[in-house]
């Protein structure tokens, strides 16, 4: 039995628009197997609006072209290309388009919405209608909101002067083997049933197979990846999303000649110890073992 899943972005053509201008594409949810993970890819037209609402999961958001207005207790953001944030369970909101421009946004939604229970969203009184203001992530009062760029993940440009925030464990690198990861959403920004994050291949980057006990969802940006999953082969372009549930033994490879980045999230969260489980480890103490005996 495979604990995966792969969509092609030429595979399935986008939803229609509902009444209010707007569609929401669900590439993982609850009809796939996943306990932790609704994530779908969303376009609002410049008119369109998604009323407000409320979930009883977390909603983690990253806008991938255009702009949209995004309506919480608080004010009303301008929300552009490499905008993320984080809406926690309960706390109303609502989508506007921003008059000159659509905008589309991936968002990842944990723990998975519950199709028998309508989703788990009620509506709310409206929002009121503020001037919307973009978001400052120098602000140390912004605490649900992030900007990313692809120069982030080049780890020669990480001095303080070239950052965009105060040099912190926020605007950390993890680099090794090749491949780069920026975190985006994490319980340093507020979440609590999943994280958000950018990673980014090395022409010779390459993960060895493993598994989490959680599970992890990978939309690619840029490039091509030779990905393993459950003993299957693929090869994922832009736009191509792949799912591996708990216990799904995968790995990567840079199969392009350029870089390869993809967003990904987990859900829940990764323990604090054993988040990874490698086969090569493993494989190792065996023969180490029969060695021995």
């Amino acid at each position: 039995m495979t604990r995966h899943l792969v969509r092609r972005a030429a595979g399935l053509p986008a939803p229609p628009f509902d009444r209010h201008g707007h569609w929401r594409w669900t590439l993982v949810g609850e009809d796939d197997g996943s306990v932790h993970t609704g994530f779908g890819v969303c376009e609002l037209r410049p008119d369109g609006r998604v009323p407000a609402h409320v979930h009883s999961y977390e909603e983690t958001f990253l806008v991938l072209d255009g702009a949209v207005i995004l309506d919480v207790p608080e004010g009303a953001y301008r929300l552009a290309e490499g905008d993320y944030g984080l809406l926690p369970t309960g706390v109303p909101h609502s989508w506007r388009g921003a008059g000159d421009t659509g905008g589309r946004w991936a968002d990842m939604l944990a723990p998975v919405p519950r199709a028998r229970y309508g989703h788990d969203t009620q509506a709310v009184p409206a929002l009121p209608a503020r001037d919307p203001v973009r978001v400052d992530v120098r602000d140390p009062r912004t605490r649900s909101f992030g900007h990313f760029e692809p120069d982030q993940m080049d780890p020669g440009k990480q001095s303080q002067d070239l950052l965009a925030v105060t040099a912190s464990m926020r605007t950390a690198l993890l680099v090794y083997s090749g491949i780069t990861v920026k975190m985006m959403i994490d319980g340093d920004l507020g979440a609590v049933a999943s994280t958000m994050f950018m990673v980014q291949y090395a022409s010779d980057g390459v993960i060895g197979t493993h598994d989490h006990p959680f599970e992890e969802t990978y939309l690619i940006l840029e490039g091509v990846a030779e990905a393993l999953l459950d003993g299957e082969r693929y090869r994922l372009e832009p736009g191509d999303l792949a799912w591996a549930g708990a216990g799904c033994v995968h790995g990567f490879v840079n199969a392009g000649q350029g870089p390869l980045r993809w967003l990904e999230t987990q859900a829940p969260q990764p323990p604090v110890r054993h988040a990874y489980r490698f086969t090569r480890d493993w494989d190792y103490l065996r023969a180490a073992l029969e060695e021995r005996s």
